[in-house]
C-alpha cells in the first residue's frame, strides 16, 4: 500500500508548487530546515495572541484532566449555534464536561505552530490523564508541507509532550479526510499509514484513524461537514462573493464530531480510567 501511495505522489509531483519532490525524495539538501518540525509563532495575529494568553491563563488554574490539542477542527468544539450542524458545544459537554477538559485548538495552526505553543508553556504545570492530538491538515494547505515533513512535525510534538507530560496518555488521531485535492488526499493517506506503523506498539501513544467515519459507499459524505452548509448560507448573502464561499468539505460538523467522540470513547475511557460507564452519542 505504501508503495502505491508513493507512486501516486510522484505522479502528482508536477502539480506541487516549487517543484519539490513529494516526501523530500530527490531535491532536499542536508542544509534544508523542515519548518513543519520547527517552532513558528503566530503572535502577530491579535486574535491568536489573545487565545494563546487565555490558554495559558486556563493552564495556570490547574485541575486539567483532559486536553484536546490541534487546529480549527478542535477549536470548533466551542461553537454554539441555532443550527444543529454548527452547535458543537453540547456534544463537548456530554462527552467531556465532567472530565476537566481543556480545548487547545487554534484555527489555521500547523504542526509548527503547535510546537511553538508547547515550547512557550501551553501545557506546563499540568498533568492531564490523557491528551487527544489532532493536527496536520493545515500542513497540506497554504504552506504545502508534504507527508514526510508533516510526519516529522507530528513526531516533534509527541517528543515534546512526552517530555512535558510524562504521565499523560496520548491519543493520536489520524489526519481527517477532505476533498481539497488529490495531492492532499494522497499525503493524508501516507501520513496516517506511517503513524499507524510508528505507534503500533508504543505504550504512551495510542493511534486511531477515524477517517472511515466520513465515508459512505466509498465516497466522502459531505453531509457530515460544516463547510458545504456554511457555503449555502453565504450564497444567500448578497455581500458574499465567490472568494468567500468555499464548499470544500474540510471541517466536520457537529454530527461528525459526535461520531468521532463516540468512536474514540472506549479508548479514552481506557486511557483515563475515569468512570464505570462510557459516554454514548445522543439519540
Amino acid at each position: 500500500m505504501r508503495r502505491s501511495i508513493l507512486a501516486i505522489l510522484l505522479l502528482l509531483w508536477p502539480l506541487v508548487p516549487g517543484g519539490h519532490a513529494p516526501g523530500g525524495m530527490a531535491t532536499a539538501t542536508a542544509a534544508e530546515v523542515n519548518l513543519a518540525a520547527a517552532p513558528i509563532s503566530r503572535m502577530d495575529l491579535p486574535w491568536w495572541r489573545r487565545r494563546f494568553e487565555q490558554s495559558l491563563d486556563r493552564v495556570r488554574q490547574g485541575h486539567v484532566g483532559l486536553v484536546w490539542l490541534g487546529d480549527s477542527i478542535t477549536e470548533n468544539w466551542e461553537g454554539t449555534s441555532a443550527y444543529p450542524w454548527a452547535n458543537y458545544a453540547p456534544v463537548w459537554r456530554r462527552f467531556y464536561g465532567d472530565r476537566k477538559a481543556v480545548n487547545m485548538g487554534f484555527m489555521g495552526d500547523t504542526t509548527a505552530n503547535v510546537i511553538w505553543r508547547l515550547d512557550h508553556g501551553e501545557v506546563d504545570g499540568i498533568a492531564p490523564k490523557a491528551l487527544v492530538l489532532l493536527i496536520g491538515a493545515n500542513n497540506f494547505g497554504r504552506v504545502h508541507w508534504n507527508a514526510e515533513k508533516t510526519l516529522a512535525g507530528i513526531g516533534a510534538i509527541i517528543h515534546i509532550l512526552r517530555h512535558k507530560l510524562p504521565t499523560t496518555q496520548i491519543l493520536l488521531l489520524g489526519v481527517l479526510p477532505s476533498e481539497r485535492s488529490p495531492w492532499i488526499t494522497a499525503n493524508t493517506t501516507l501520513v496516517n499509514e506511517e503513524l499507524a506503523e510508528t505507534y503500533r506498539h508504543r505504550p504512551y501513544v495510542t493511534f486511531e484513524n477515524v477517517g472511515y467515519l466520513f465515508y459512505r459507499h466509498g465516497k466522502l459524505d459531505r453531509a457530515l461537514y460544516l463547510d458545504p452548509r456554511e457555503a449555502v448560507l453565504l450564497s444567500h448573502n448578497k455581500a458574499a462573493t465567490p472568494a468567500t464561499v468555499d464548499s470544500v468539505a474540510l471541517h466536520p460538523d457537529a454530527q461528525g464530531m459526535e461520531l468521532i467522540a463516540a468512536a474514540i470513547e472506549p479508548t479514552l475511557h481506557r486511557l483515563m480510567n475515569d468512570r464505570d460507564h462510557l459516554h454514548t452519542p445522543s439519540g
